[in-house]
């Protein structure tokens, strides 16, 4: 008899765990489906949050740092735009050619124009060989009347010292050759230390860059001595 009521009394537990166990696999079975209650996240209201930085009771701007600081990096420098080359050519403008050319001086006097930059040398038919030159800049330019009193070939320079005064790195005297600014021909005009001279630059010629000295390409130099003689009256205008 007791082995009997053993056994049912350890039946109807078994059962009555069985039971249990089912309902509370059920039961979280069916939660997974139940509807949740919302999560509330409270958010910052950006409307009242501060837009400045007050420092000094001033109100200054907070700005971003550049992206490239801000990560550390070099930035590459701009790179500078190369200038161009100053142009080192002869204006066609100024090469030599034969003019009608009314005027009441001799055969054989040179005009200067410094206005136009041109050199005459006056024809006795009405005309004038005319030739570009390069005359003195603001300050050295003048106007008058001389005459050729000598004339040379690959002149030799000797800088007044007014002019290495202004310009320390000249030579007290130079040889004549192509490097000299004196260039192939010389004509030289009474006793002043004004000439007509050629020139290694002849980009120059038709401005303004001399110290009052009249420059001219080499080959219209050359030209020009040749049909020249020493005592020609010159005109400067």
């Amino acid at each position: 008899m007791p082995s009997l009521l053993r056994s049912i009394v350890l039946s109807v537990l078994a059962l009555t765990g069985i039971a249990i166990s089912g309902g509370t696999v059920a039961a979280r079975a069916d939660d997974r489906y139940a509807p949740r209650a919302p999560v509330l996240v409270e958010e910052p209201d950006y409307r009242e949050m501060p837009r400045y930085r007050q420092r000094g009771g001033e109100k200054r701007v907070q700005r971003m740092r550049p992206a490239v600081e801000s990560a550390h990096l070099t930035a590459r420098p701009a790179t500078p735009k190369s200038r161009k080359p100053a142009r080192r050519e002869f204006d066609p403008a100024f090469l030599p050619t034969v003019v009608s050319y009314d005027s009441s001086e001799a055969p054989g006097t040179i005009v200067i124009d410094t206005a136009s930059r041109y050199l005459y040398l006056v024809e006795p038919d009405g005309s004038a060989r005319r030739y570009g030159v390069g005359v003195g800049k603001a300050g050295f330019d003048w106007v008058g009347t001389h005459k050729v009193t000598r004339k040379a070939e690959w002149p030799s320079w000797v800088p007044p010292a007014e002019m290495r005064k202004r310009r320390p790195g000249l030579p007290v005297r130079m040889e004549g050759g192509p490097d000299n600014p004196l260039g192939a021909r010389a004509l030289y005009l009474g006793s002043t230390l004004y000439r007509i001279h050629g020139s290694n630059e002849p980009w120059t010629i038709g401005k303004a860059v001399s110290s009052g000295c009249f420059r001219m390409r080499n080959e219209d130099v050359v030209d020009l001595y040749e049909r020249v003689d020493v005592g020609a009256r010159v005109v400067v205008r």
